[in-house]
């Protein structure tokens, strides 16, 4: 599959372009950028790969299967519909819209056109949520009963780089926040433990002087089965608390506050196809708890790869999508709870395509 990549900012040279080269089934045979650092950086790095200045130069091209769009939020929607027109498959960065009736109209699109959009919900592949799953999937932990997922961050200047000034735009159709950058990631791993949730309560606050955007947010999502999900997202916290506490009837899963290591290797040069990529040492392994008995669990490696080689599979072998627009629309409609929650001072409760307070 031939490849075009739209931005080269963190996500593109980061989270894209070293997954896409180092798929066999893929190649990056274009990429979209006008910052003069970046295209160079694209030359140095990919050089087999043609800079070119626009979007619509690059949909010109007779020689492209898949388009990945890895820009601003506020930009993904018309980008998404632009690929899906031109009869190309899309990656899409999260989150894919600002709401769940803009990716509910991309939905629309790609099956008009019988190609396939692909949320990035890359964090699936996190090393201590893969842990999770698999404790889950053995039946260690029992039923859930209540899953707790942080991302603390400590970012007491709120004034981002100028390339980056959309994270502060209060615009609604900016889906800028922190509620927005980090909040798909961790209701994505939620619903994938859980389910579709039942209500949604939110909290949404700005806590850092000068931030003119949500940097501080807590969810609690209730389920059908009666298990909870408390999700905390913040700029603002110096001394994070563990990522991940799951609690089951059996034991209770006790993660650690270090992120998944694969971001920094990539930011640092490292490629995806060295040796025990996305591996943490075991000081880094979390524990299964019960009472007096603790048993260290090994972090399984994380592998953020698993994404495009899922997104091959579907396109050249007719698999199902390594995650899929449903999903996406889902973790959006929780968002859109989340703000009217927060709004209103209310719980919202989530029924199949409508909000009820």
């Amino acid at each position: 599959m031939r490849v075009g990549l739209v931005g080269y900012g963190l996500g593109g040279s980061v989270f894209h372009a070293p997954f896409i080269e180092a798929d066999p089934e893929l190649e990056l045979v274009a990429v979209v950028t006008t910052d003069p650092h970046r295209r160079a950086l694209v030359r140095e790095r990919h050089p087999h790969a043609e800079v070119v200045g626009s979007v619509d130069e690059l949909l010109a091209r007779a020689d492209l299967d898949l388009v990945v769009v890895t820009t601003p939020n506020a930009t993904h929607v018309p980008l998404a519909l632009a690929v899906l027109r031109s009869s190309r498959h899309v990656v899409v960065d999260k989150p894919v819209a600002p709401g769940a009736a803009e990716a509910r109209a991309v939905a629309a699109v790609a099956a008009e056109q019988q190609r396939v959009c692909f949320p990035f919900h890359n964090r699936r592949w996190d090393g201590d949520f893969r842990t999770v799953r698999d404790l889950v999937s053995q039946g260690r932990l029992g039923p859930l009963q209540r899953v707790e997922i942080r991302w603390e961050r400590w970012r007491p200047d709120p004034a981002p780089a100028p390339e980056k000034a959309w994270k502060e735009d209060p615009d609604p159709g900016a889906a800028a926040g922190v509620h927005f950058d980090l909040g798909p990631h961790v209701i994505d791993q939620a619903l994938l433990l859980l389910g579709r949730p039942t209500t949604v309560y939110a909290e949404l606050g700005t806590r850092r002087a000068g931030a003119r955007t949500v940097d501080d947010a807590f969810l609690a999502l209730t389920f059908a089965g009666g298990a909870v999900a408390h999700l905390t997202m913040s700029l603002a916290v110096g001394g994070p608390m563990p990522r991940f506490h799951v609690v089951g009837r059996d034991a209770t899963y006790v993660g650690v506050t270090a992120l998944d290591p694969q971001e920094a290797a990539l930011a640092a040069g490292r490629r995806p196809t060295e040796p025990s990529w996305g591996t943490v040492g075991d000081g880094e392994w979390g524990s299964l708890r019960a009472g007096d008995r603790v048993a260290v669990v090994p972090t399984l490696p994380g592998d953020y790869g698993a994404f495009y080689r899922g997104v091959a599979r579907t396109v050249l072998a007719d698999d199902s999508p390594p995650v899929t627009m449903r999903e996406a629309i889902t973790v959006l409609e929780v968002l859109d709870a989340a703000r009217r929650s927060a709004a209103e001072g209310t719980v919202v409760r989530l029924d199949e395509g409508t909000l009820h307070s």
